[in-house]
């Protein structure tokens, strides 16, 4: 690791267009002569953001989000769907590869431990939850992603001063009310805050400092303010073009095909899986036994970005057989050796050979 002075850029509240953007510009940006970076950053409004792998139209109910005024906004960092505010510290790291451990759970065990460090330095219990959680007496208190930006590793995640949840629960897409009243209840049982924790949350300026605190003695390094550089907010404003667009949020993770066009032979058929990485959904059309389409889309962390697509189109065509689908995965990861933090093979075949036996509802 390299001894060189990370650059903390400490942003005034922005857009929330802008909160997603301008780390994906540092990322982008990053050269060799670049600094690593820490962002932390809070939206000045509400929005939803969805994971580089989700579909928006499954996940966000998409026309309330529109009536209420919350821009939906997909990111290249994998997880879920999540309702975000100014209560939320957003602290993003974009570094050179070389300097941050080999594999992407080893970054988030590094990453967490800044976040835990910081909670305990604020009186909060809080730990590690492998994968990519941070929990306190069994409820989560945040989560991390990471992605790779050309040169760069970017790893984000947030400190949780408060959380609405009623808001996070009316803009998912659920299939009734009842569904909606038993989100709203887990995310109130198992989900914490600081304020929750301690009452009152602490001062931004004090959280500050225990977070660059637990990230000198973490990385090892020192952190210096800095500013951002002119070609970062110049790649930021043209990512904002490109991040507002109907293109990119309704890329949906490989849901290219809609799926209807049925006749004599041919079914559709949908299903989830729960990984300990996360949920991989998966739509499937079958034709005489065999894949005719598929689609996996889900709040999983996958590199190559692509991963999700390639198995797309290695399995179209298959024989519905889970040895034969199996094989397939199998010789994908030997050859790619793909990142997939908590999702195994098996776990894309349990999700395929599940769709094949559950026909999608009329």
């Amino acid at each position: 690791m390299t001894a060189s002075p990370i650059r903390l850029l400490d942003l005034a509240p922005v857009s929330p267009l802008r909160s997603q953007t301008i780390y994906h510009a540092v990322g982008y940006a990053l050269g060799a002569d670049s600094p690593d970076t820490i962002m932390l950053v809070s939206p000045n409004a509400p929005y939803v953001s969805i994971g580089r792998h989700q579909d928006a139209a499954r996940e966000v109910d998409l026309p309330y989000c529109a009536e209420a005024g919350y821009p939906v906004i997909r990111r290249e960092i994998g997880g879920g769907a999540v309702y975000l505010d100014g209560n939320q510290l957003f602290t993003q790291w974009i570094f050179h590869a070389d300097h941050l451990p080999a594999t992407v759970e080893e970054r988030f065990v590094v990453y967490a431990d800044s976040l835990v460090r910081t909670y305990r330095a604020l009186g909060i219990a809080a730990e590690h939850r492998p994968i990519n959680d941070i929990h306190v007496a069994g409820r989560k208190i945040g989560g991390t992603g990471a992605a790779r930006m050309d040169g760069a590793e970017v790893v984000v995640g947030s400190l949780m001063f408060d959380f609405d949840v009623a808001t996070m629960a009316r803009v998912l897409k659920v299939p009734s009310e009842k569904f909606r009243d038993k989100i709203i209840q887990s995310l109130t049982d198992y989900m914490t805050t600081m304020r929750k924790e301690l009452g009152e949350p602490p001062a931004r300026e004090t959280v500050i400092a225990a977070y660059l605190d637990a990230c000198r003695a973490v990385l090892g390094r020192d952190i210096e303010r800095g500013e951002l550089r002119a070609d970062e907010l110049a790649l930021a404003e043209k990512l904002d073009a490109r991040f507002a667009g109907r293109e990119w949020l309704e890329e949906a993770g490989g849901l290219r095909k809609p799926f209807v066009k049925i006749h004599e032979g041919v079914r559709v058929a949908e299903a989830a899986h729960k990984a300990p990485g996360g949920l991989i959904r998966c739509v499937l059309r079958v034709r005489d036994g065999h894949i005719d389409d598929v689609a996996f889309s889900g709040d999983f962390t996958a590199r190559p970005p692509s991963m999700p697509f390639d198995l797309d189109e290695l399995l179209a065509g298959s024989e519905i057989s889970e040895k034969m689908v199996s094989e397939k995965i199998e010789d994908y990861y030997r050859r790619v050796r793909p990142e997939i933090p908590g999702v195994a093979p098996s776990d894309w075949v349990a999700a395929v050979m599940r769709a094949a036996e559950t026909e999608a509802p009329a």
